[in-house]
């Protein structure tokens, strides 16, 4: 068959003649026994279909009649290969074209009714002809086979995704009306009991699904929605119909309503799905009032049937999940008509279940609900409860819904459940009689029906404590379980009498009971054991009894066994358990003919549990089964936790009964039996705990050997996990030897199928727990008879299993398997070649076992020797013969070894096929939407394989992908535009297409990578797909189009396609993408970003990049796509997605944080995102429209705030229109708790209020910092000139007119913030304050919804903290508003300063206790959180809390309350230290030490206060007797944890010794730091250093006299310490950051008064004489390293110490002959800066007024400058710098002369004069002159004309003793004097100089 499928695949046409003889051969096949056969014949028909015309035409009844007869007894395989032939033939018959004339004759277009008609026939009535149907209706018997049934289902959806998407729009009408016929009254048979019923129902619903929800778009699925909303008002009013005429014909009405029940359920349930998936984009079809969908399904709720009300409540629970805003909605409504329709018993039961079917919804919407919605829930169901014995005739329908809506509520959580505990708990106490006693009275007076309203009442409250404690785990303390137990052994009691009471009511109670038991049973399972132990034996027998006399007869096997089998080993048992696109109705067939499955009527209480998989239906087994999962499970944990002798009973009483029962019964007991003990063995491996004596072993392994060779291929695996978990409770190497030895024997002698398969799979599994069992010898023999056995061709099955087994002791042996890797290889490719494909388990097995072996080998596979390149041919060998197979789970294994392949060894895997392998299946078939490769295995398989190679190369993979398809042969034509949209664009449709989750979720990380590896080199691509898909949604649909094509030709893309296709095929690639595809793309676009931010700086720049891409028109930058970014964030924010606005939103605002500063070179003084603030308006405004959601309106409000903050907009007027938008959010805020809107939880308006508080505090802060920044430029122009006077006043009218723009409501806002404060500052208190917190709740937050708020409060609380304190700040503190206390400000603003209302504040503050209230909460909140910050806690928020502080403590009134305050200073210094210890960012660290400088600053200012107004009072009184202020008072000391001195001295160690380790004394001994080697600090190292020795060198001023004393040493050591390490030369001679910062805070502690005050001074002069010899000392330290250090800075320092300090330090003979010697050492530099800096400092020196210091440097160091002066004369300087120096000898000379006294000063000048006038040059020379020489010429005429007035005696003396000299003098006077006059003659504008100058020829 396969033969010739390709056969006919390669002839197409041309095999005409010959195809009626293969459709006969084909024929027969189709029904062989042989399931393979069928599958292969089932191919090669779809093929012929192609060419031969007869299938759909002529032969068509009897191709549809042969696939009925096929689908019987078929497998899941046969199911997809037939429904694919029977959907393509019966398509294909509907959509052909006339054929040519020759076969006119014969042909009839066949009509859509006619093909439905066919499928329907085979769905009802299965494959039996018409005649013989009829036959077995008269007997009675006939019943469609479920395979058939299931068969034709998927036939269907095939039929309808062959002709696609816009076929089912056109006629989905009458589709829908024949699909949901299937289960109506027109075909009873249908479902004549529950059982086909819910079959069908599930086959219908799985049509839809499929359809429906697979192939339409949103706009269609709106429309399709509104149909079955049509549908459903007929039914309804064909009910209300027949509800009416009761009275006349009631047996045909009941028929009727019920006969309606199922076409309801299958229509509600898919309006759920379809507005589930639609998300917010439904509201719309919601508000579409001719719809009326919510009436729709809100009418429905009362209808007779018990699954209509339930699923219609299931409809209402998907539509608060899908549109929050309806949850609030929706329950008032519900609890309304439930208080009014009381009394009508499916009113009660209707609403209840939509009630709690939107309390289940809740916890999926994010918003939530008002809190007090559960008050009124719990009073209702109270109500219910109370008044159930009043009206027998609803008493059981109010005591079930009273107890629903209990358990229901308590899914809300905590947070509400506490308020309503009590009164639950009293409820629960009185449902259960008090004492046994009280039971036996209950038993002899009920009669059956009030059994049965006990019964589901008990069963109720079960249910809803088993709710409480599963949902409400925080409220569990012990008082609570306390309270939860009294009621207990009473029900266990009452569990006990059951079967009694049974016997006694007859089987009305057959259903009760079941559920009562089912109730117990879960609950007992979640409450902690210890709580019932005296009840243990009473439930075990119970449970026993449950297990061994079970009430079905139905082998639940394939429900209790799954979970306790390994999921790997499930593999071996077929795909029905593993996970497919169709498990949905292929469950049926697994559970067996006596059950369809789960179904929602019967267990309302699953109506409210959370659901497994997103939008379907919960399917609670029937309470038959059920009951025995929950006695299993409970089994599992008594049985762990009862006494081991207890074990041994319960364990023999099993054994017995085992061998008591016969045939099938015996199965179902051994089966329920060993899946209990299965769970208990988990639990004590769980626990650790140990099974028991010898005895309890020995029986335990009894029942398990029993089961192991059970019929039942399930039992068998399950009993070779439990064997293997029994082995590691017992964990007794021995014992496990044992095992394995009796499987072992077992293996060698036993010929059954049934035994080898168990056996074989018991020796791997016990490998699985216990971890490779260690010794070779075992090894060996297992994989000895392994081999044996998977060679054994007469059992397949055999061979599976044993092969399996092989993989998993392959996997777990680890490096021992590493001996029988070779020959393991050589068996498994023999096998895959030898063994036929037909048989598909085996090779899955040998897959396995392949992939467990390569990863055995790991990276070897690398290797380059024989060995290893031999066994590497051979897996890929074996990985080809696999990929071949016809099987779609074996291909799926070649593609995971081939991952695993590519993994370990990359270069020898050929890549290119692999991905075209991978395409292949995921796109070939993409017509057929979801049935890309029918098998999910397999697209799960190709997808994680493609993740993992992109991670590595993403662009080889992306180029083969769209090389395949253009090289491709022309069937594969599907995906014609992966060539324009590549493998990403492929991807991203997939994304859209596909509804496994996990699937989705493995193909957004597969394009995350592909987007992380190639967004930047392919940026106009991955733009433009994102584009696309965005642009594709509903409305933006033509104008994209229309868009697009004209962006692309201005963008001269070469691509001629993009302009001649229609827009329709434009679109093609998304049409009409899902929402969270579109969500997704928007946040690709911001990874984009991201990525492109790491890339380089051209992308942020437009100059740079429009130079680039002129360069190289290959090279792209995303700054040029700008336009394209700010519209896909407006088409994203203005969509009807919620989700999809935020991420808009979100996409919005990194644009404007990231472009906002990129300038517009075309318009100088403007940035680029200027042009787009049209754009930003319109995507922002919609989000503050009432209707929005507030999670919406608070992202958009940080939008706001970025764009107003980012400064691109700089007209008010342009502002107006976003400030608006924030103006009237305010306007919102004030109008207080009282205006919330009650749709969400109180704590969402939490959210918004602090969003725009947040947003408005951030505006608030760049207003001042920009109006800051202003002045300080300003003040800067003023300083250079008034030119730039315009300019700065056009930039002062943006800042504060942005200013102005705050300021009209700085005062509201002013009260909010710090009412937001007061808020967040009761919220931090520690859990022990609570009862101090206002009953109310605070400003913003309501007292239930605390926990709810608290986020919101973290998220915002640092900006507004900021804000307030730049308020308090500008205000200076000073004024307190006048309506303070009396508030009755103009504009109502509810929260008053300090939380409490006017009427609890008899007196009206003071203004200083106002301020000092707010002074500790602005001081109090920042150092809470300063203490500790969270480990995640953002940047931001620390360094907006440093600045609020600095900015508190810039005005004088907070500084003098931290400078009175000793202890909070010292507090605040130790939080500094430890958030300085803590963070590394340079920024935290900066601006905490500029807060440490400020409070060193305040308690300078208190002490100076002190000081001045000790002396002011004391001013007749002696000086000694003043008090010393000031640390250290008398004595000098400091206390460490007292002291702020000596707390800022920690800090600041810490940051030096962290930048420069060298200063650590410790540390500089130990060899790892190497004195000498100076380091260079980063830029922030140097700031940091800087800081610290700024706060270091004010120190003293804060201490007394003798605690400077104590000080001084440590501080002088840091300064120094400081100067030594980083005083090195630099090359361009500026001095580094650090010497500078040192050097100045040395002057500024010279200086300090402390060093002149009498009680200090002479210990500070010691100190100081040794300090000066450090700095001394540091020059002859370095030897070798000379050249690096900069003799400047020391000498600087040499000089501060001679300037600053009182003489008696520096004039001792030994000190002053040192620093003489460095001067004189540093005079005869080479280096001419070097002399230039050591003249400046010796001209400060001579300066000194103070004779004793100056005298003896100019004794010593003058004559050596004079000397070096007149030596010049020879030597001219050659350049710059030798003139500055000639220069500042010059100064220094004439400085000496003027400070000289007279007798010397002649001989000075006598000096001086001849060098200078040795430096005029004549008029020859000065033409020809170097600049530098005329630079000195004209210096030293100067000079000389202030010099000769000033001593004319001397002057007038030497001109006349030396002519020359005279001449020279004259004739330069003379070239100046005519220059001068060229000059004047040009300007004529300086009379003042010229004639100063005359007056000096004159004088001479």
């Amino acid at each position: 068959m396969l033969s010739l499928q390709n056969i006919l695949k390669g002839l197409g046409a041309a095999a005409i003649p010959c195809h009626r003889d293969i459709y006969k051969a084909a024929r027969s096949c189709l029904t062989d026994r042989s399931m393979a056969v069928r599958c292969a014949a089932a191919k090669c028909l779809l093929e012929l279909q192609n060419e031969a015309v007869f299938m759909w035409s002529t032969d068509l009844d009897s191709v549809v009649t042969l696939c009925f007869k096929s689908f019987e007894g078929s497998n899941y395989d046969v199911r997809l290969a037939v429904s694919k032939l029977l959907g393509t033939v019966l398509a294909r018959a509907l959509t052909s074209k006339q054929p040519t004339a020759s076969t006119r004759h014969n042909f009839r277009r066949i009509s859509l009714e006619e093909v439905m008609e066919l499928l329907g026939t085979g769905f009802l009535r299965g494959s039996c002809g018409f005649l013989r149907a009829s036959g077995d209706m008269l007997k009675g018997t006939s019943s469609v086979s479920r395979d058939v049934r299931v068969g034709v289902t998927q036939a269907y959806v095939v039929f309808v995704s062959t002709l696609g998407a816009q076929w089912l729009e056109r006629n989905f009408s009458a589709f829908l009306s024949h699909i949901l016929d299937l289960v109506s009254q027109s075909h009873p048979k249908a479902i004549q009991n529950q059982m086909d019923a819910i079959g069908c129902r599930r086959c219908v619903s799985f049509i839809l699904r499929a359809t429906v929800g697979g192939l339409l778009g949103e706009k269609a699925q709106i429309t399709a929605a509104k149909e079955i909303c049509q549908a459903i008002w007929k039914l309804k009013k064909v009910v209300d119909a027949a509800m009416s005429d009761s009275n006349l014909e009631t047996r045909i009405s009941t028929t009727d309503v019920t006969a309606s029940q199922h076409v309801l359920v299958c229509a509600l349930q898919e309006l759920g799905s379809l507005i589930h998936g639609l998300g917010t984009t439904a509201a719309p079809l919601l508000q579409d009032s001719s719809t009326g969908v919510l009436e729709a399904v809100i009418s429905v709720i009362l209808h007779p049937s018990i699954s209509v009300r339930l699923t219609a409540a299931w409809c209402l629970r998907c539509v608060a999940v899908a549109l929050p805003a309806y949850v609030s909605l929706l329950l008032d409504r519900c609890i309304e008509r439930l208080s009014v329709l009381k009394s009508s018993p499916e009113a009660v039961t209707g609403y209840s279940f939509a009630v709690a079917a939107l309390l289940g919804a809740v916890k999926h919407c994010p918003l939530g609900i008002p809190h007090g919605k559960g008050k009124v829930i719990m009073t209702v169901a109270e109500d219910l409860l109370c008044s159930a014995s009043q009206n027998s005739r609803i008493s059981l329908q109010r005591t079930q819904a009273g107890w629903l809506l209990i358990a229901a509520l308590m899914t809300l959580g905590p947070a509400v459940v506490q308020h309503h505990l009590p009164r639950m708990l009293l409820l629960w106490k009185c449902i259960f009689p008090s004492s046994p006693k009280d039971l036996e009275t209950e038993k002899t007076r009920g009669d059956s029906f009030t059994w049965q309203v006990t019964l589901e009442g008990r069963a109720g409250a079960l249910c809803a404590i088993k709710s409480f404690v599963s949902h409400c785990a925080g409220l569990l303390t012990d008082e609570v379980v306390q309270r939860l137990l009294p009621p207990l052994p009473s029900a266990v009691d009452l569990l006990t009498q059951l079967s009694s009471i049974y016997k006694s009511y007859g089987n009305s109670l057959k259903t009760p009971s079941t559920v009562y038991r089912h109730k117990l049973y879960e609950l007992l399972a979640v409450l902690p054991p210890k709580t019932y132990e005296g009840s243990f034996c009473a439930v075990l027998k119970e449970l026993v009894t449950d297990l061994t006399v079970p009430d079905s007869q139905i082998d639940a096997s394939t429900f209790l066994l799954p979970p306790l089998c390994h999921e790997n080993d499930l593999l071996l048992l077929g795909p029905l358990l593993q996970e497919t696109d169709h498990r949905f109705i292929e469950e049926q067939l697994l559970l067996g003919n006596s059950i369809a499955g789960g179904s929602l009527e019967y267990d309302p209480y699953s109506i409210y549990e959370k659901v497994a998989k997103g939008d379907s239906v919960p399917k609670p087994l029937p309470p038959v089964l059920s009951v025995i999962s929950a006695a299993t499970r409970l089994f599992g944990v008594i049985f762990s936790h009862v006494a081991e002798s207890h074990r041994l009973q319960v364990l023999e009483q099993l054994l017995n009964s085992i061998k008591q029962t016969k045939g099938s019964r015996q199965q179902i007991v051994q089966l329920n039996v060993v899946s209990a003990f299965s769970t208990s063995l988990k639990h004590l491996a769980n626990c650790k705990g140990s099974l028991g004596p010898e005895e309890v072993r020995r029986s335990a392994l009894t029942l398990v050997m029993g089961a192991l060779e059970s019929n039942n291929p399930l039992l068998r695996c399950a009993a070779a996990e439990c064997l293997a978990r029994l082995a590691q409770v017992v964990s007794d190497s021995a014992f496990t030897a044992g095992l394995a030895q009796v499987s072992f024997d077992k293996l060698k002698c036993a010929r059954d199928v049934v035994s080898r398969t168990g056996h074989s799979l018991a020796l791997g599994c016990l490998y699985r727990y216990l971890g490779g069992i260690g010794s070779t010898q075992h090894l060996n023999a297992c994989v000895g008879i392994l081999y044996t056995l998977s060679q054994d061709s007469t059992s397949p099955d055999v061979q599976a299993w044993a092969l399996h087994s092989l993989s998993l002791i392959v996997d777990l042996a680890g490096p021992l398997y590493h001996v029988h890797v070779e020959p393991t290889l050589s068996l498994v490719l023999m096998l895959l070649l030898t063994v036929p494909p037909a048989y598909a388990e085996v090779h899955q097995s040998l897959g396995r076992c392949l992939n467990a072996l390569i990863t055995t080998l790991g990276p070897e596979l690398q290797g380059s020797s024989m060995t290893v390149s031999a066994l590497r041919t051979s897996c890929l060998l074996g990985c080809a013969v696999m990929q071949d197979n016809p099987d779609c789970l074996v291909q799926a294994q070649a593609i995971a070894c081939l991952q695993q392949l590519h993994m370990f060894a990359p270069r020898h895997v050929n890549l290119s096929s692999l991905v075209s392998c991978l395409c292949e299946i995921l796109l070939d078939n993409s017509v057929l939407v979801n049935l890309c490769s029918s098998y999910l295995l397999l697209r799960r398989a190709v997808v994680a394989c493609l993740r993992q190679l992109v991670q590595r190369e993403a662009a080889e993979v992306s180029e083969y992908a769209v090389a395949l398809v253009k090289e491709s042969r022309e069937d594969f034509t599907p995906d014609v535009n992966i060539r324009e949209i590549g493998l990403e664009g492929a991807l991203l449709g997939l994304l859209d297409k596909e509804l496994d989750q996990r699937l989705c979720q493995d193909i957004k990380e597969t394009l995350t990578h592909m987007l992380t590896s190639m967004a930047v080199e392919k940026l106009s691509f991955w733009l433009k797909l994102c584009k696309d898909v965005l642009a594709a949604s509903a409305d933006f649909n033509t104008v994209a189009s229309l868009d697009t094509t004209q962006e692309e030709e201005t963008a001269k893309v070469d691509d001629a396609s993009v302009l001649t296709s229609d827009s329709d095929e434009r679109f093609h690639p998304f049409s009409n993408p899902r929402w969270p595809t579109r969500v997704f793309a928007a946040e690709c676009v911001c990874k984009i970003i991201s990525q492109c931010e790491n890339a380089g700086s051209a992308h942020f720049d437009i100059t740079l990049a429009q130079e680039r891409k002129q360069r190289d028109s290959r090279d792209d930058f995303l700054v040029l796509h700008l336009a394209d970014l700010i519209r896909m964030a407006f088409m994203a924010a203005t969509d009807h997605s919620d989700q999809l606005r935020l991420s808009g939103l979100q996409t919005l605002l990194i644009v404007v944080r990231k472009f906002a500063a990129v300038p517009e070179p075309e318009f100088p003084g403007h940035v680029i995102l200027e042009q787009y603030q049209a754009n930003v308006g319109a995507a922002l405004r919609p989000a503050f429209a009432p209707e929005t959601p507030p999670d919406v309106t608070a992202k958009a409000c940080q939008v706001c705030s970025a764009w107003i903050a980012s400064g691109v907009v700089s007209d008010l007027n342009d502002l107006r229109r976003v400030h608006q938008l924030l103006v009237s959010s305010l306007v919102k805020v004030q109008a207080g708790k009282e205006a919330q809107s009650q749709q969400y939880n109180e704590s969402t308006s939490t959210m918004e209020i602090l969003a725009v508080l947040k947003a408005w505090a951030e505006v608030y802060i760049v207003a001042v910092e920009k109006q800051k920044n202003q002045s300080d430029a300003h003040i800067h122009c003023l300083k250079t000139a008034n030119s730039a006077e315009e300019s700065y006043r056009d930039v002062t009218s943006s800042a504060s007119g942005l200013l102005d723009l705050v300021q009209m409501d700085l005062g509201t806002l002013s009260k909010l913030w710090l009412a937001a404060l007061q808020d967040f500052a009761l919220l931090t208190l520690p859990s022990e304050y609570a009862s101090q917190l206002p009953a109310e709740g605070g400003t913003f937050y309501t007292a239930e919804t605390i926990e709810n708020a608290r986020p919101h409060y973290y998220n915002s609380w640092a900006l507004i903290l900021y804000a307030t304190a730049l308020w308090l700040t500008s205000t200076g503190f000073i004024v307190v508003d006048p309506d303070e206390g009396v508030n009755n400000l103009s504009r109502p603003v509810t929260p008053t300063t300090m939380c409490q209302d006017s009427s609890t504040r008899p007196l009206v503050k003071s203004p200083e206790d106002v301020n000092t209230d707010r002074f500790h909460l602005i001081l109090g909140v920042s150092v809470e959180f300063l203490c500790s910050p969270r480990s995640d806690a953002a940047m931001e928020n620390i360094i907006a809390c440093l600045r609020a502080l600095q900015t508190l403590f810039d005005v004088p009134w907070p500084r003098s309350k931290i400078g009175g305050d000793q202890e909070l200073g010292v507090e605040l210094l130790n939080v500094l230290h430890r958030l300085i210890l803590t963070r590394e960012s340079p920024d935290i660290q900066l601006a905490a030490l500029e807060v440490v400088r400020l409070i060193l600053f305040a308690a300078q200012e208190h002490v100076k206060e002190k000081r001045r107004s000790a002396e002011v009072d004391d001013g007749a009184a002696e000086k000694e007797t003043l008090p010393e202020f000031g640390e250290g008072k008398d004595t000098g000391g400091l206390v460490p944890g007292k002291s702020l001195v000596f707390a800022t001295l920690e800090l600041c160690v810490c940051i030096l010794v962290r930048q420069l380790p060298q200063l650590n004394p410790k540390l500089t001994c130990s060899p790892a730091v190497q004195s000498g080697k100076h380091l260079l600090l980063s830029e922030d190292g140097s700031r940091l250093v800087a800081a610290a020795l700024v706060i270091l060198s004010d120190v003293p001023a804060v201490c007394s006299p003798e605690g400077s004393v104590s000080v001084l040493p440590t501080i002088l050591y840091l300064i120094i310490g400081v100067l030594k390490e980083t005083a090195v030369k630099l090359r361009d001679g500026q001095l580094p950051l650090t010497v500078a910062a040192s050097l100045q805070a040395l002057k500024g502690l010279l200086s300090s008064p402390m060093a002149r005050a009498e009680k200090s001074r002479t210990a500070w002069t010691d100190l100081l004489r040794s300090a000066l010899v450090t700095v001394l000392d540091c020059w002859d330290q370095v030897d070798g390293l000379l050249q690096e250090l900069d003799e400047v800075s020391l000498l600087t320092a040499i000089t501060i110490f001679v300037m600053s300090t009182s003489p008696e330090v520096t004039t001792i003979e030994c000190l002053q002959k040192r620093c003489i010697e460095k001067f004189k050492i540093t005079l005869d530099s080479k280096d001419p800066l070097v002399q230039y800096k050591c003249y400046q400092l010796l001209h400060s020196i001579f300066q000194h007024p103070n004779k004793t210091v100056s005298y003896p440097y100019i004794h010593s160091l003058a004559p050596s400058i004079v000397g070096k002066l007149q030596e010049t004369e020879k030597a001219k300087p050659e350049n710059a710098a030798e003139l500055q120096v000639i220069q500042e000898g010059i100064k220094v000379v004439t400085g000496l002369t003027a400070t000289a006294e007279e007798e010397h000063r002649a001989h000075l000048v006598a000096c001086l004069l001849p060098i200078l006038i040795s430096f005029l040059l004549d008029e020859n020379a000065l033409v020809s002159a170097t600049n530098s020489a005329k630079n000195l010429h004209e210096f030293a005429l100067q000079n000389l004309m202030q010099i000769g007035p000033q001593y004319s005696s001397v002057f007038k003396k030497l001109m006349a003793s030396s002519p020359t000299m005279k001449a020279r003098l004259e004739s330069a006077v003379k070239g100046n004097q005519e220059s001068i006059k060229v000059k004047t003659a040009k300007h004529a504008k300086n009379p003042g100089k010229s004639s100063s100058i005359q007056l000096k020829t004159n004088f001479l």
